[in-house]
Parts: structure tokens; C-alpha cells; sequence
């Protein structure tokens, strides 16, 4: 058994070997919550909900840690006299764990919020000064023109030169850093790690500190909650592949120049574009995770989304979701007849079952999603074939094989996850039926047809479903009882 996983910092494929075999450490960029999810959120979320599903198969422990930046540019941004900062960034992340949970990620181990860890951020800013890494911006008493920038702290990028190693840049190739005013910098490349209270911005997003009141700089944040979770040392760190410049060459910069071996692992996953471009908040192509969980079954979506390998790109068409909901079909069709054959030996068939090798193959080389799914769907596909043909062995391995792979992928459709799910969908297509017989009442009404009107209504009233007629129409509900 040998795990193996692309390391982004050394650009190459690495054997895993955790420092500790019985406890995996996991640290994951969580979300910035300044609006809600869209499906780039739930696809980076949940290529490391599999690779945690999948280590914890291997190792038995995974601690698995993904913060929630809650103070933020744009989040104080996006908030207004009616929902202060607070409020917004505690909505947001709500919406996210909802987004999160409907998928079937699982929750984190820790999910420590960065306004929780204020006093571990500036004790490392602290230490950084101490060290020579970092300097205070100068005072507003040294001139007007230095006022915008009295308070803020920066990393000194010029005084480590491991700095440019996770993406591979000199540092003089590097843009200016954009995080701060640069007035107060040695160096337009220098990243704030604590920004001073500034006069349109709330009292209640400034922390008292040795640099005057202010709040912390994102890229400190995450190495410090890494640090108190995790440790100075953990095994793997992960984001999605637009985070590796600025903010993970920073966090890794700050961490190692304090004195942190820091993550021995990196791992990023691809992006979600639409019609082959990133799709970003910034460039307004965003689909919402809300519409996507509304108008699509939610384990559909987890699988349209973990389909593709986590490091390629996945575009965004029509046909997205409609194959990943043919693929479940299959997969829920071939379960259930196997249960019905099966009846009461079903359970005990599925405590007995271990992961199939070709599967597991595929998953120890950098989480092959897409080749352990060509497993499972060929093992669907004898598993039919057994039961068409009445054998019952080959159908009994088949039923076994497939409940353990959908359940390690998560996409087991007879889990009682999905039953929310199910109920969701049935509900829609209810929905959808009863009003289309509303509006055929109409029409039979409009035609003065009676007889057919009332057999419609009778139809309808024997389905335990009472109607309203209103002067905005007619509406539908539950009968009592």
C-alpha cells in the first residue's frame, strides 16, 4: 500500500508518508464568507472531502481542519447599515455548511473561525518582528502622508530567501502585493500581516495590538490556526489552485521564516470553469450552489462534481448534471434489485465486503476518481448480468464491491443521506403534476366543459391534496389527515 499524491511545491508526484500513521493532519483553506457558495466553492470542498474519505481508509485517523475567514476586505465591503460585518460573515458561512452538508461532505474535525484566533495571529506577527522578518509601517506622527498606513505591519519578503519556492517565481518577476496601501512598505512585493484601523471602517473590526488597533492580514490568519490545530509541523495543506499565489506563497513564507517546518504535503485542486473560463465572483459567471441544490438532486451534484480528476479543470455544460444523474440511475437501479434479491442478507453482505484492488489503485494514485468510477460502473454493469442470469455469487460480489466503493466516494444512493434528497425531488415532481392538472381544470372551466373540470378536482381531492381558488389563482396543499 503505498499512497501517492501531487505535491504542488515540488511539481511532482510524492509517496505519502504521514508523520503520524495513526493521525493524518489536514489543513484546508476554507471559504471567505463575504457572499455564498457557487460551485467552484462546493467542487475544491469536496475533492478533499474524498481525499480525507479515502485516507481514513488507509490510516483509520484523519484530523482534518478547514477554517472560516470571517474578517476580510470583502467582507467589510459587502456589509451595509442594515447587516453589519458580523452578521453577513456568520450568514455566509451558514449558507456554506448548508451547501456543504446537502453534498454530503463531511464536517470538519476543527472549523475554527479567524476572528477566534486573533491572539495566536499576533503573537506570530510578534515573533516575525522579533526575528527581523516583519516591521511595523511608520507612525502617523512621522508625517500626514504616512496616516493611511500607521498600524499595519508587513512581511519583509526581501529577508527570506525561500520566499517565491511554492510557485516557483523570483522575486523580482513578482506583481506588487495589492493588500495594502504601499506607502508604508520597504518593498512594493511586502504582504500586510496586521492592516491599522482605517476612518470608514468599523470600530468593531479592530483588535487592540502592540501596532495600534486593527485587524489581521488573510494570509497570517491561516498560518496561525494551522499552527494551534495543528501544530508547527502537519502533513497536508490544501486549497484550490488559485490560492498558491499570493496566499499560499505567503503563508508558507511567514510560517518557515518563524521557525515552522510547516506542510511537508501540498495539494490543490482544479478550478470550475464555465464555457472555458474560471468562473469567478469578480468576472460574474458564477453559478450559485443554492440553484444548482434547488433545481438538481444533491447527490447528482456531488457526483457531477467529484467526476473529473481534482487537479483538472471542469467545465461547466448542459450536460453536466444530466450524466452524472445517469450514472446514479444506473448505480440506484442495480443496488435495489440486488437488495430485492438479496432481501434480508443485504446487510451482512455489505459488513463483509473489502475494496476492491483495481479500485483502491486507483485511489492510491493521486485520488484517480475518474478510474476508480470506470471501476465501479463495470462492476454495475457484471453486477446486472449476475442477476439477470440468476447467479447468485457473482451477484452477491457485484452488490458487495458496489456498496463499499459508492460508500468510500460517498455516492452510495440507498444511504440515508440522500433520503432529504429523494424527498426533495418528489416533492418538485409533485409539484409539478398538480399543477399541471390545475391548469387543465382551468381550461376545462374556460370551455365550460363542468364534468371534466370536477372529475379533475375529484382526482385531485382522492390524492389528499385540497385546492384554493383566488383571485391571483388557484393553490394547492395537504389535506388534514
Amino acid at each position: 500500500m503505498t499512497v501517492q499524491l501531487y505535491d504542488t511545491k515540488a511539481q511532482a508526484l510524492r509517496d505519502f508518508v504521514p508523520l503520524d500513521p495513526g493521525n493524518v493532519t489536514i489543513y484546508v483553506c476554507g471559504p471567505t464568507v463575504q457572499s455564498g457558495p457557487h460551485i467552484g466553492h462546493l467542487r475544491g470542498a469536496l475533492s478533499f472531502d474524498i481525499l480525507r474519505r479515502w485516507l481514513a481508509h488507509r490510516y483509520g485517523r484523519v484530523t482534518f481542519v478547514r477554517n472560516v475567514t470571517d474578517i476580510d476586505d470583502k467582507v467589510l465591503a459587502n456589509a451595509d447599515d442594515g447587516e453589519p460585518w458580523w452578521a453577513l460573515a456568520y450568514r455566509m458561512e451558514q449558507e456554506f455548511t448548508r451547501a456543504y452538508t446537502a453534498i454530503g461532505i463531511l464536517a470538519p474535525t476543527y472549523e475554527p473561525r479567524a476572528t477566534a484566533s486573533i491572539p495566536q495571529m499576533q503573537e506570530l506577527i510578534q515573533h516575525l518582528i522579533d526575528a527581523g522578518h516583519a516591521y511595523a509601517a511608520p507612525s502617523a506622527g512621522a508625517g500626514a502622508e504616512d496616516a493611511e498606513s500607521a498600524g499595519d505591519v508587513y512581511f519583509d519578503v526581501r529577508s527570506w530567501p525561500g520566499y517565491g519556492s511554492l510557485t516557483n517565481q523570483s522575486l523580482d518577476a513578482m506583481e506588487p502585493a495589492a493588500d495594502a496601501d504601499p506607502r508604508g512598505k520597504r518593498d512594493p512585493r511586502d504582504f500586510a500581516l496586521w492592516k491599522g484601523g482605517k476612518s470608514d471602517e468599523p470600530e468593531s473590526a479592530r483588535w487592540e495590538s502592540p501596532w495600534g488597533a486593527g485587524r489581521p492580514g488573510w494570509h497570517i490568519e491561516c498560518s496561525a490556526m494551522s499552527r494551534r490545530y495543528l501544530g508547527a509541523e502537519f502533513d497536508i495543506h490544501g486549497g484550490g489552485l488559485d490560492l498558491r499565489f499570493p496566499h499560499h506563497e505567503n503563508e508558507l513564507a511567514q510560517s518557515t521564516a518563524a521557525g515552522d517546518a510547516f506542510a511537508r504535503y501540498w495539494v490543490h485542486n482544479g478550478l470550475v470553469t464555465v464555457a472555458g473560463q474560471k468562473m469567478s465572483k469578480s468576472l460574474f459567471n458564477f453559478i450559485l450552489a443554492d440553484d444548482v441544490l434547488r433545481e438538481r438532486d444533491p447527490l447528482v451534484v456531488r457526483y457531477a462534481l467529484a467526476a473529473a480528476h481534482y487537479r483538472s479543470s471542469l467545465d461547466i455544460t448542459a450536460s453536466t448534471f444530466d450524466e452524472a444523474e445517469a450514472a446514479i440511475d444506473r448505480i440506484r437501479t442495480f443496488l435495489e434489485r440486488a437488495v430485492r434479491a438479496l432481501r434480508d442478507e443485504a446487510d451482512d453482505v455489505i459488513l463483509d465486503a473489502v475494496v476492491p484492488a483495481r479500485f483502491a489503485t486507483a485511489l492510491d494514485d493521486d485520488l484517480g476518481v475518474p478510474q476508480a468510477l470506470a471501476v465501479l460502473h463495470e462492476t454495475v454493469r457484471d453486477g446486472n448480468t449476475a442477476l439477470d442470469a440468476g447467479d447468485r455469487d457473482a451477484a452477491v460480489r457485484a452488490f458487495a464491491d458496489v456498496a463499499v466503493m459508492t460508500g468510500i466516494l460517498g455516492i452510495d444512493p440507498l444511504d440515508p443521506h440522500w433520503r432529504t434528497a429523494d424527498a426533495a425531488v418528489a416533492a418538485s415532481a409533485l409539484d409539478t403534476l398538480v399543477k399541471t392538472m390545475i391548469a387543465q381544470r382551468a381550461e376545462a372551466r374556460a370551455a365550460k366543459d363542468w364534468a371534466a373540470a370536477d372529475r379533475i378536482r375529484d382526482a385531485i381531492a382522492a390524492a389528499g391534496i385540497a385546492l384554493e381558488d383566488s383571485s391571483d389563482g388557484t393553490h394547492w396543499s395537504y389535506t388534514d389527515g
